[in-house]
């Protein structure tokens, strides 16, 4: 299961009586749990709203007899709690992991328990909790676009989609630089927002964006590519820089705009040059002489 599949269970109020969520880094796993919290009315979170953290706190002993005290106790609104536990499974006593698979045979009716575990999920743990429904948070590329409309949901802002996709042409899929950028979005004060309205807010009037330098280097326009890399370099290092390209070219490819495939083709394989380059020799690579190159593509 996917990011899709988490907000599906979200949007019906998370029925189960006990979910297994896991993600490769702790990020996406705290984004998950601000998007749970948002179930709970903020005058209600102190009641029925609890967070057994081991992955902050991985010397704080957590009682796992603290935390099905709090399951089975009758919530207040008449509604029901949440239960956060947040850490690595693995790292569980065979007497934890004992009292949690009895605990999820006969989970509390009163109670939604939300285990949320850093790292990848092993086949034994797999196997423990093959009764629950178990979701990963690892985000597809295709998912992106989805994950970045649901963030700013939170922070009430409505985004379009091509907001999505200047935020997506500007910072490439990584999920932490695009999280920044929303909670700069988020300082505007609007409900709605549109490209005219975030762009000097995110980086300044009349600046230029990856978008920008590809849609440049497709009409083979050398001054302005140059033009624009003189501006994108004073914030953008060349490795991510030569990451933001290669996503920008792949979703050109995968939308089957203009040029033909072995154009893309040629654009990858210089790309791909340029990464091995940075990586096997630890240098900054000149990104001028990819340009060139992509410009005679």
């Amino acid at each position: 299961m996917s990011f899709q599949a988490f907000m599906n269970e979200v949007e019906k109020g998370l029925p189960s009586l006990v979910y297994l969520f896991h993600a490769p880094d702790t990020f996406l796993n705290r984004e998950a749990m601000k998007v749970i919290k948002k179930l709970v009315p903020e005058g209600e979170r102190e009641f029925n709203l609890s967070i057994f953290d081991c992955s902050r706190e991985p010397d704080e002993k957590i009682s796992f007899e603290q935390i099905f005290d709090t399951a089975n106790t009758i919530p207040f609104f008449r509604k029901r709690r949440f239960i956060i536990w947040a850490g690595n499974l693995k790292g569980l006593s065979k007497k934890d992991l004992r009292r949690l698979e009895s605990y999820v045979s006969d989970a509390s009716p009163y109670s939604v328990l939300l285990l949320f575990h850093d790292g990848v999920l092993k086949k034994e743990i797999r196997e423990s909790f093959r009764s629950l429904k178990i979701i990963s948070l690892d985000i597809r590329e295709a998912d992106i676009p989805l994950w970045i409309q649901n963030n700013a949901k939170l922070k009430g802002i409505e985004i379009s989609d091509d907001v999505v996709d200047y935020l997506l042409g500007l910072k490439g899929p990584d999920l932490g630089l695009l999280s920044a950028e929303i909670e700069k979005i988020s300082l505007l004060g609007k409900q709605r927002v549109s490209v005219e309205d975030i762009s000097e807010v995110i980086e300044g009037e009349g600046f230029y964006t990856p978008f920008d330098l590809v849609e440049a280097l497709k009409k083979k326009n050398a001054e302005k590519v140059f033009r624009i890399y003189k501006a994108l370099k004073e914030t953008t290092e060349s490795y991510s820089l030569i990451g933001i390209l290669n996503w920008l070219y792949s979703r050109d490819l995968s939308h089957g705009r203009t040029r033909e495939n072995n154009y893309f083709l040629k654009v990858f394989e210089t790309l791909n040059a340029a990464d091995i380059d940075i990586k096997s020799s630890g240098r900054d690579f000149p990104i001028e002489y990819l340009l060139v190159k992509l410009l005679r593509l």
